[in-house]
């Protein structure tokens, strides 16, 4: 299975099904018009980190987040991968952007494709 389609079956095709594109925990006015931001553009898909991921490194996703920055009100992805050497490494997004703001974990370059 590839790293897209693992993650669609462990966090995308349970979002989908709840109406949502947060995790279940999350709730509030602040999270509820996401949707309707990534719809208009406002903010980047979940599918085109995913791109961007595959087609940089090699690894399973284990875990999304989509958190809002408490000093400048930024929403970012919390990208979480475990590599081919078992390394766990953090991938963290503008969610506005798509752009790559911060990879944090060991052995890095072992992941790089």
């Amino acid at each position: 299975m590839t790293m897209r389609n693992s993650l669609f079956v462990l966090l995308i095709a349970p979002l989908l099904l709840s109406g949502t594109v947060l995790p279940a925990a999350a709730d509030g006015p602040a999270w509820r018009d996401l949707h309707k931001e990534v719809e208009e553009g406002h903010l980047v898909g979940l599918t085109e980190i995913m791109d961007w991921l595959e087609a940089r490194y090699e690894g399973q996703i284990l875990e999304v987040e989509l958190e809002q920055d408490n000093d400048d009100g930024r929403i970012e992805y919390e990208v979480e991968m475990i590599g081919p050497q078992g390394q766990v490494v953090e991938f963290e997004f503008d969610a506005e952007s798509g752009k790559l703001l911060s990879i944090e974990g060991v052995n890095i370059d072992a992941m790089k494709k």
